[in-house]
């Protein structure tokens, strides 16, 4: 997905510099943080990367982490000249852990990530903390500081570029029709019902709703005929009412290294 999101804390690492390790404390021997070299493009957002490098048998999370798990959070609280990011996620791995179903990365992860000055021509600097979660039998939560002055040539990064490449398809890309979806009244919240088009290796969807306050439960997906049907209920964190925008909804499809994003649900 790309998403353009204000600066402030994000599910999502940013960093970069010339390669060069972050610190990472006591888990050195778990994880490393590596910053790649980016470019600047002629409109003067610069786009950025990073690397992460786990031991063997351990695992980090993608966006949505799936039944269990920990996102990726960022402060910016040494941040200068930075206005906005867009997040360009690769596709994640499906793992089963201790019985749950979480969506993530192993052995190694590039992240690439575009970001945009609040002043056109100034220099930009990147500073502030990631907290990760890293899992093997356990999972461990781990914070690395980050602090670097992003550079200005225009030269690309082919790892930063074969990262950008390793992203989900829009249904047009993978030559398919739109999600649609059924909402009915439940108990705590809303029940919802998605029929997206289906494809050969589609092993799990991802049903986000765009809203913080909104919790989806874990998707229950079968094949029907040419299509996959996903359901899931949505609850208010707080127990509030539930108001789902349904325009607001990212339903991802993934599996075999794979995977076809929807952007929004029409009406079943």
């Amino acid at each position: 997905m790309t998403c353009r999101i204000p600066l402030a804390p994000l599910a999502v690492l940013i960093a970069l510099a010339l390669p060069v390790a972050a610190p990472a404390g006591p888990v050195d021997n778990i994880v490393r943080l590596d910053m790649l070299p980016g470019w600047r493009a002629e409109d003067g957002t610069q786009m950025a990367g990073f690397r992460i490098t786990l031991a063997p048998g351990w695992k980090t999370y993608w966006r949505a982490p799936g039944e269990a798990g920990i996102p990726p959070q960022v402060s910016w609280s040494g941040s200068e000249n930075v206005d906005a990011a867009a997040f360009h996620w690769p596709v994640p791995e499906i793992f089963h852990i201790g019985g749950f179903e979480t969506y993530g990365y192993s052995d190694q992860v590039v992240l690439p990530v575009e970001i945009a000055p609040a002043r056109t021509g100034a220099p930009m600097r990147i500073a502030g903390q990631l907290e990760i979660g890293v899992c093997q039998d356990v999972c461990v939560p781990v914070m690395l500081d980050f602090a670097v002055d992003l550079p200005t040539g225009a030269r690309r990064d082919p790892t930063l570029s074969l990262a950008l490449a390793d992203r989900a398809q829009t249904p047009a890309e993978a030559g398919l029709g739109p999600a649609r979806c059924a909402v009915s009244p439940s108990a705590d919240g809303l029940s919802l019902t998605a029929t997206l088009p289906a494809t050969a290796s589609a092993r799990a969807v991802v049903i986000e709703t765009g809203d913080p306050a909104l919790w989806a439960a874990p998707v229950e997906m079968r094949r029907e005929g040419g299509s996959i049907v996903a359901s899931t209920r949505i609850s208010h964190v707080a127990r509030a009412p539930v108001a789902l925008d349904r325009s607001a909804l990212t339903l991802t499809m993934i599996g075999g290294g794979e995977a076809v994003e929807f952007k929004g649900c029409a009406p079943a």
